[in-house]
């Protein structure tokens, strides 16, 4: 038995999309080129810029290709910190190490957005903060929110954020990694000035994302060498990525129902464990979620231990967010959470995808029960 249940960290590729990888790939042209065969890789990437615009509500114009959510986030940060207004950064308590880590080599400032217990942004903190917000010493405020927690799926209040950000007269990224083809993402609503997105989270090719920026936001390359996205971004493109990466978030927000679906099983998955460990922690539980993601806790039972005895019963899960080099490392929400340190130490991740099966499910229930069978009577005792 082979079940895979760890689709926030990637997830499966569409076979039609890798159909039309394949095809792109036994073509040749580099779309910098102004011959024929240069002209007809030049419509691809535009074909593919165009479907992401319709997608997620935005001009094609506005959207840069990039390797993913990664680059797309330090992109960001990157062009409001050039354009030289940003004197701070102010980002969540539960962003992603993507926009965390860049935030805390920029040599900026750091301000820290709390978020609620059930890892909700507090916008009361943002609007106090933003009141006494003085422009001569602080600069323009930045703030970087994601727009789907990737550990614990909770959805947050963009557009109320983004409110309260352009009253200030601030600039706001949203990183909507996880969110994009798995709930609706309106990039003109939302009312960001910037917006990334990565393609293996909804069944695109690794190594393929992108960046919307809205036209008045500032720009600036993160390097150098050529003038390809109007030189946003240089280099060669990345052709067949991006060919993969058009079609995937077509297909995805194509079918957002059928994944809004998944709640069903997600909540049956909740209520089979709670049925053997009424102690067990659901993060998030009070807030709206993805229809995907779990994220629990049982005291006692420690991550590493709930993964390798799933691993060895054929079941992929995680220990939170795939940044970590193949190490099992705690989730990072436990301490925004304020869990206790017992509890940060038991949690994992399970996200269902878009290819997940009632076999999955009923394979993951019976693989855990199994496994907690075994553990309940030492953590019994430990307790």
């Amino acid at each position: 038995m082979s079940v895979y249940l760890d689709h926030n960290a990637t997830t499966q590729i569409r076979p039609q999309v890798i159909a039309a990888m394949a095809a792109m790939m036994s073509e040749v042209g580099n779309p910098s080129s102004v011959h024929k065969h240069g002209q007809l890789s030049r419509k691809a990437v535009e074909v593919s810029r165009a479907q992401i615009g319709r997608a997620l509500c935005a001009r094609p114009e506005d959207v840069v290709f990039t390797s993913g959510g990664t680059e797309s986030v330090n992109l960001a940060i990157n062009c409001v910190i050039a354009a030289g207004g940003v004197k701070r950064l102010i980002v969540s308590a539960v962003e992603h190490s993507a926009v965390a880590e860049f935030a805390e080599k920029s040599g900026l400032p750091v301000e820290i957005l709390p978020v609620s217990t059930d890892g909700v942004a507090q916008l009361e903190w943002l609007a106090r903060r933003l009141e006494a917000w003085n422009v001569d010493v602080d600069g323009v405020p930045f703030l970087a929110l994601m727009l789907a927690n990737n550990e614990i799926g909770t959805i947050q209040p963009v557009a109320e954020a983004a409110a309260l950000m352009h009253a200030a007269g601030g600039l706001f990224l949203i990183d909507a990694t996880q969110a994009v083809g798995k709930i609706p993402v309106d990039f003109a609503a939302s009312g960001a000035d910037y917006m990334a997105f990565s393609g293996h989270k909804f069944g695109g090719p690794q190594g393929a994302g992108g960046l919307i920026m809205a036209c008045n936001a500032p720009s600036a390359a993160h390097h150098h060498g050529g003038g390809q996205e109007k030189g946003r971004r240089p280099g060669t493109e990345n052709l067949a990525g991006i060919v993969g990466l058009g079609l995937a978030i077509e297909l995805a927000t194509q079918s957002l129902e059928e994944f809004a679906a998944l709640t069903s099983w997600r909540d049956e998955i909740v209520a089979g464990i709670r049925a053997s460990a009424p102690d067990m922690v659901l993060l998030g539980e009070g807030a709206e979620r993805l229809p995907n993601t779990i994220s629990l806790a049982i005291p006692g039972w420690k991550r590493e231990n709930q993964v390798m005895a799933m691993d060895l019963a054929g079941v992929s899960i995680s220990a939170g967010s795939a940044c970590s080099s193949g190490k099992v490392r705690g989730s990072k929400v436990g301490g925004a959470l304020q869990l206790s340190p017992e509890l940060a130490e038991a949690v994992v991740r399970i996200s269902l995808g878009w290819n997940s099966t009632r076999d999955d499910v009923d394979a993951l229930l019976l693989a855990w029960k199994q496994a907690y069978a075994r553990v309940a009577p030492r953590l019994s005792v430990s307790a």
